[in-house]
């Protein structure tokens, strides 16, 4: 699939200039002769972006950055390039020209510069750190004086400096840019978190800003890679007010076939991109830029070693979040169902499809984030999952009031018996036993496949039902991984389903959070579960027929 950055031309960025700078006093690193440095295509995108100007404030649209990209790829490059400009150049907006564009000024005209390259170990920091000083070695050594050492370059005004310190040691230092290296290894065990945030909190009062710059990490270690995925979804999500964070992470599409070496071939061009040594170029533009500096038939020698582990490869190579040890399902299986087409035909709704809904729901919190709700809806014809609403608590001062909003669950439930042939519908009843009563008065005679005899809607999903809890979730994990299932894609579902993590109990196993108070839910998919349960049996009771209506109104 081709990738698409957000970035475009017309928008007012301050990143002409950066790349200039950069081309004009920086050398490439990793040479034995002086060449300039020239980013890739794809590198040039990410730099335009990072120093957008909102032409109604003056100020970057970003506050702080992610770049994740597959090991070997060149972020280090990019990184410490960023920092000496940071450091020596005009970064700082400054007006418009003549003609309408960004002009800037240095960080010495308000502050003296300090800029960080942070690490939870020193062989991490020297990974930004190494390429730095070497590209510094160039035109800039001269042109302005500057002094690099192995801890520390000294400017005209200011310095870089490595930080592998504690997060008590560098709080409240007047930092005004850093560099996070391998995010994803900062974790609660070293402290990393701590450590992110006292970075983030220096910069951001002295004006400055942040990059961290991870490889795939693993789901559930709550690294400051993962949190910062999390922010980006709630953004995406409309659940964070706040939209500074400038997300910029691709890895292989979902369906890479680490064993067939075309299929593998393919994932690691588009995962490497620019930096693709394939003769053929890149994947990512078209026409396809000329292939760069990775090999990949010695990547896909380490990948076929019988020493490396598979989900190894696929998050250092394929830069592919995976899964935790424990997860339900993993990010590549799940995504790789995703799709509004199959074999040429559209997935798209018609009111009048028949349909099985599932849902999960919450009244109230006890600690922490309260728990979502979630009507999840299937069209029987096709296996097709999709989302008609999931009612979470918003991030931040706007959730500190928020209530499950019950009579909008109730009108979304009533609108979907409106809008399409719904055969059977399957709710957990906890804590909303009362409404699906209401709910099996008022619908179930009309469902033709029903949970139980005296219950039609009523389908608990914990207690002693437990065989027949496991026998749902196994036919929903298989019709993921053998495709008789496809889904809308929707990121909030998608959350669900992978925080969902298993474990086994007396009568087979269970779906669960990572911890009771955890944050991270996952009604979603307890209602996508029960969704196609529901058509699972509607299907077997032969009612898939669909009377062709006008297109429903999508409620998420």
């Amino acid at each position: 699939m081709p990738w698409k950055p957000s970035f475009e031309g017309e928008k007012p960025t301050l990143g002409w200039y950066v790349l200039d700078w950069m081309h004009e006093y920086l050398a490439r690193p990793a040479l034995g002769w002086y060449e300039p440095f020239t980013p890739y295509r794809e590198q040039e995108d990410f730099i335009l972006r990072f120093y957008e100007i909102d032409p109604q404030t003056g100020r970057f649209r970003h506050d702080r950055a992610l770049l994740g990209r597959s090991r070997g790829w060149g972020k280090s490059p990019i990184l410490g390039g960023l920092c000496l400009v940071e450091g020596l150049a005009d970064v700082l907006f400054d007006g418009w020209d003549a003609n309408g564009q960004p002009v800037g000024k240095p960080w010495t005209e308000v502050r003296t510069p300090l800029v960080h390259v942070a690490a939870v170990s020193e062989a991490q920091v020297k990974n930004t750190w190494q390429p730095m000083v070497e590209m510094a070695s160039g035109p800039l050594l001269d042109e302005y004086g500057i002094e690099p050492f192995d801890t520390v370059i000294h400017l005209p005004r200011g310095r870089i400096e490595q930080k592998t310190s504690s997060p008590r040691a560098i709080k409240g230092a007047p930092s005004t840019f850093a560099v996070m290296d391998q995010t994803e290894e900062w974790v609660p065990s070293n402290r990393g978190p701590t450590l992110a945030q006292n970075i983030r909190t220096n910069t951001a009062k002295n004006g400055g800003r942040t990059i961290e710059s991870p490889n795939a990490f693993i789901p559930g270690e709550q690294s400051v890679a993962e949190q910062s995925e999390q922010y980006a979804q709630a953004i995406l999500s409309g659940r964070s007010r706040q939209k500074g964070l400038l997300y910029d992470h691709r890895e292989a599409p979902s369906d890479t076939d680490l064993t067939d070496r075309e299929s593998l071939t393919l994932g690691l061009r588009y995962a490497y991109g620019d930096s693709s040594g394939h003769p053929d170029g890149c994947v990512i533009h078209d026409p396809p830029c000329a292939p760069g500096h990775v090999d990949l038939e010695s990547q896909i020698a380490i990948i076929w070693d019988p020493a490396t582990d598979p989900q190894k490869a696929r998050s250092d190579y394929l830069n592919q979040i995976t899964h935790a040890s424990d997860s339900w399902m993993t990010r590549p299986d799940w995504n790789a169902r995703a799709t509004r087409i199959v074999d040429g035909e559209p997935r798209e709704l018609q009111k009048g499809d028949v349909i099985t809904l599932g849902f999960d729901g919450s009244r109230k919190r006890a600690r922490g984030v309260a728990d979502a709700t979630a009507l999840i809806g299937c069209r029987v014809s096709d296996g097709f999952l999709f989302t008609i609403a999931i009612w979470e608590q918003p991030e931040g001062p706007a959730g500190d009031e928020w209530r499950v909003p019950v009579d909008e669950i109730l009108e979304t439930v009533a609108e979907t018996f409106k809008e399409y042939q719904v055969v059977g519908f399957y709710a957990d009843p906890a804590k909303w036993e009362g409404v699906v009563a209401d709910w099996e008065s008022k619908y179930g005679a009309r469902l033709k496949v029903k949970a139980s005899r005296n219950n039609p809607i009523e389908y608990w999903m914990n207690g002693g039902r437990q065989a027949q809890i496991t026998r749902a979730l196994n036919s929903f994990y298989d019709a993921v991984l053998d495709g008789g299932l496809t889904h809308d894609g929707n990121p909030v579902l998608t959350r669900h389903i992978l925080n969902a993590r298993r474990r086994t109990n007396r009568g087979g196993y269970g779906i669960y959070k990572q911890h009771p108070d955890s944050p991270h839910k996952i009604d979603g998919a307890i209602a996508a579960v029960l969704a196609w349960t529901a058509r699972l049996d509607a299907v077997a009771g032969g009612h898939g027929r669909t009377t062709k209506m006008r297109a429903p109104r999508r409620l998420y």
